[in-house]
């Protein structure tokens, strides 16, 4: 396993729409693998393939504060959804940047495991919000696309600031 490295904003990889997996083996197993690790050093609750630079769909996710109800989640779609409401969010490629956006609380998910079988699952509350958040890297967005544009303008120029430090 090894500790990959997590993309900043306004990196361009970040905004390009992630491929479907079709190859279920030990390399992407080994990814997997990576993704968890990576995550849980980062630390964070979701981590998508396309934050280390890699464009696929795949993204990981462990909510729980025990750190041991692990999700994985390849070419993943929400089926359905209700109830929004503004939630706090922060994201390992936006770093120490927090802000409040709409974010459905309940929603229904299909996706595949790391195995190409296919499962769906009900989240509601912070799981719910995560799954949005990842989807929404594979689709090429980041949480400060809900943003006003000055905020997001103040936000690049903070991370560009820092990285050039």
């Amino acid at each position: 396993m090894a500790l990959l490295s997590i993309l900043h904003h306004p990196d361009p990889r970040l905004r390009r729409k992630a491929a479907l997996v079709t190859r279920f083996d030990d390399a992407l197993r080994a990814l997997i693998e990576d993704l968890f690790e990576t995550m849980y050093a980062a630390p964070g609750t979701g981590l998508a393939a396309n934050q280390v630079g890699m464009s696929m769909r795949l993204a990981v996710m462990d909510c729980s504060e025990t750190r041991s109800q692990r999700i994985v989640m390849i070419n993943p779609e929400i089926i359905s959804s209700d109830e929004r409401r503004e939630m706090e969010e922060g994201c390992l490629s936006v770093p120490d940047i927090f802000d409040k956006v709409q974010r459905y609380n309940r929603l229904h998910l299909r996706a595949l495991n790391e195995f190409g079988e296919p499962f769906e699952v009900c989240a509601f509350g912070l799981m719910a919000q995560c799954i949005q958040h990842e989807i929404d890297h594979l689709d090429g967005k980041l949480y400060i696309d809900y943003l006003s544009p000055l905020k997001r303008e103040r936000i690049k120029k903070k991370l560009l600031k820092r990285e050039a430090a």
